[in-house]
């Protein structure tokens, strides 16, 4: 098929990506003319592992181009997809500024039959929103051109995005044609060799429903667990033992219950705020949502204030070490990273910070934390040791998961650990001398 994804950030690069290595004819296009040059030069403007291989293979194959003027695509293509962004607004509410931006375009270029598919994370009622958009100036223009409006959410994992769209574990198409589902469903049916089931129909507003219920699923989880890691810490229980005991139970399973420091990322913070917010527009105060997410913005200074109970609220004078500063491993993604909250915190009452992430650094620096005084960035995970008098773990990328703990207590001035993640076992750093100070679990 000839498709035409709009937007090249995570979801639209990745998707276009794929469908390009199943063989069809994609083209990606952005406004932003400087990403789209470095793009046609193989310079991937995040890092998602696979990603740059196989946007360059493709390429080169002639599946997958890149422009900047939509207008030129949409005459030769079958099915346009809208995947830019959808900010969190003031309110919380999703942006829709630039989904709609697309769709009045679409409406004034469109001169055949068209699938239009919301691939951006909408609220519910965006694609009759989309509709009108398109209709109105079709209307303008006095032509009467048949099309159908599509949502077809992304579940992508950032760090394993290409494995979850080439082997994913579902496919939502919701729509109210039945012509434009079955389309839908012959460009996906390669991705699904043996098991077809996984492609999943529904109406349009279901398909926009299912991707904030299910972020929003998932954060319940975290936050959950969260909480029941600061209440062990209190009564004197182990978090960690605690977790292998409820995660045995098939219906809760270990998937996301995991004690840490919050959720960030792109997705989870704005859907929950998205999802809270289309609840108390529709009259419902929701309640068990709002929890989720007052959990999380409070764990995200847990491991601060452990370091302030330590170490006194003036923290002049010390060196803190950090590791990993991504909201998760394998991506640069620093959005509502906990990382963001704890270092603001820790450097406003005057502490130095030495931070390391194989892949974040230059989002910190750059945007990130980029107003806030008292950091410096090192190239490699020991070189921020030296004279800190204690590590702090953020990020659970496979290079810190089996450190050289004699380096560790020979480069700290004190052999001292924050471990925002739990990602060491406690008895064997207690008794190698660390002082180990976990989520969820007395020192």
């Amino acid at each position: 098929m000839n498709l035409t994804v709009i937007g090249t950030g995570y979801v639209g690069l990745v998707s276009g990506t794929c469908f390009a290595e199943m063989g069809n004819n994609v083209t990606c296009i952005d406004i932003d003319e400087k990403k789209i040059k470095d793009l046609r030069n193989g310079i991937i403007p995040i890092y998602e592992p696979g990603l740059e291989q196989m946007v360059k293979r493709n390429v080169e194959n002639g599946t997958l181009k890149f422009g900047t003027v939509l207008a030129e695509n949409l005459g030769k293509c079958d099915i346009a997809f809208i995947a830019v962004g959808t900010p969190m607004g003031e309110d919380g509410s999703a942006d829709l500024k630039y989904v709609l931006q697309v769709a009045k375009e679409i409406g004034q270029n469109m001169s055949h039959s068209l699938i239009i598919v919301d691939k951006s994370t909408v609220p519910v009622g965006t694609a009759d929103k989309v509709n009108d958009t398109i209709q109105q100036q079709l209307e303008k223009r006095g032509v009467s051109i048949p099309f159908d409006i599509v949502s077809n959410p992304e579940f992508l994992k950032e760090g394993d995005a290409i494995n979850d769209f080439m082997k994913p574990d579902r496919v939502v198409i919701g729509s109210d044609n039945i012509e434009a589902t079955e389309k839908m469903r012959t460009l996906y049916t390669p991705f699904f060799r043996s098991s077809l089931d996984r492609l999943i129909t529904m109406d349009v507003r279901s398909a926009e429903m299912t991707k904030y219920v299910a972020n929003a699923m998932l954060a319940t989880k975290i936050s959950f667990m969260n909480e029941i890691a600061n209440i062990c810490e209190l009564v004197g229980a182990d978090v960690n033992k605690v977790r292998i005991g409820i995660g045995s139970d098939s219906r809760i399973g270990y998937s996301f219950i995991y004690p840490g420091s919050g959720y960030g990322g792109s997705c989870f913070p704005k859907d929950v705020k998205a999802l809270k917010k289309t609840a108390e527009e529709n009259g419902y105060k929701a309640s068990l949502i709002k929890a989720v997410e007052d959990v999380n913005d409070r764990q995200k200074l847990v491991i601060a204030n452990k370091v302030i109970k330590k170490y006194g609220e003036n923290l002049s004078g010390k060196t803190f070490a950090i590791w990993g500063l991504a909201f998760k491993p394998e991506t640069d993604d620093m959005r509502e990273a906990p990382a963001i909250y704890i270092i603001k915190e820790l450097a406003k009452r005057g502490a130095k910070i030495k931070a390391y992430d194989p892949k974040a650094m230059e989002e910190a620096q750059h945007f990130y934390l980029k107003d806030v005084g008292n950091v410096s960035y090192h190239e490699s995970k020991y070189d921020v040791l030296q004279n800190a008098d204690a590590l702090i773990l953020l990020t659970e990328w496979k290079e810190f998961r089996s450190p050289d703990f004699d380096e560790l207590k020979k480069q700290l001035t004190q052999p001292v650990v924050f471990d925002g993640r739990n990602q060491y076992n406690h008895g064997q750093m207690i008794k190698n001398g660390f002082e180990y100070h976990q989520i969820g679990k007395i020192n």
